[in-house]
């Protein structure tokens, strides 16, 4: 890092707005392996990565391109698709004997029920541990889509044409936004059964919520 008198230069990455050095070093300080949260323009990312002497090593990772795999036919970049990313994710690094970590959000600012939040819930729910306060959670609606399923429900009563023109996306795959939460609940079991056949599969544990099921 350069000086000169009082200025003092920051560091690269942090100029270009990628990296909060002291909250990274205080992650490292915890021993845990981060999960690591990033939005880009089209999907959602989440890795679970490991400090090392040479650089971040990355032990999973998921982004929601994979959830078309699962049929999956909303966006690639909303609350639904991060919880599944989480969901994803989650269910990874407990296959890998990563059972817990800690959340890295990056330059994220932390807004209540942010889509950075639904991918730590659905991490969460798959099993893993990452300590975190339970108001920053995004609830069960909003997880599931029933906010745009209700919004598109009054549109096509009302505008049919701007509802067709607003939801094309959706309807060109075949899914009606206004079946928003039900194709969400199928996407999410076709998720967690696949995983749990690789638990048993590899003759793991599965994560106890799984196992009440």
């Amino acid at each position: 890092m350069a000086r000169s008198g009082r200025y003092k230069v920051k560091f690269r990455r942090r100029r270009e707005g990628k990296t909060n050095y002291y909250k990274r070093r205080e992650m490292i300080k915890s021993g845990l392996p981060r999960l690591v949260v990033r939005r880009t323009n089209k999907y959602i990312i989440a890795q679970v990565v490991v400090a090392r002497v040479v650089g971040d090593e990355v032990i999973v990772s998921a982004t929601s391109k994979e959830l078309v795999g699962f049929g999956w036919k909303g966006g690639l970049k909303n609350t639904s698709s991060a919880y599944l990313v989480g969901l994803i994710v989650g269910y990874k690094a407990l296959l890998k004997g990563v059972k817990k970590a800690i959340l890295d959000i990056g330059l994220h600012r932390p807004t209540k029920g942010a889509r950075v939040f639904a991918v730590l819930k659905g991490a969460l729910d798959a099993g893993l541990e990452v300590p975190h306060g339970e108001e920053v959670l995004p609830d069960e609606d909003r997880i599931s889509g029933k906010h745009i399923a209700e919004y598109a429900e009054k549109l096509k009563g009302e505008n049919e044409a701007l509802y067709k023109a607003r939801f094309s996306q959706y309807l060109a795959k075949g899914l009606d936004p206004v079946d928003m939460p039900k194709h969400f609940e199928e996407v999410r079991d076709k998720i967690k059964n696949y995983y749990m056949g690789w638990f048993k599969k590899l003759n793991i544990e599965m994560p106890q919520e799984a196992e009440e099921e």
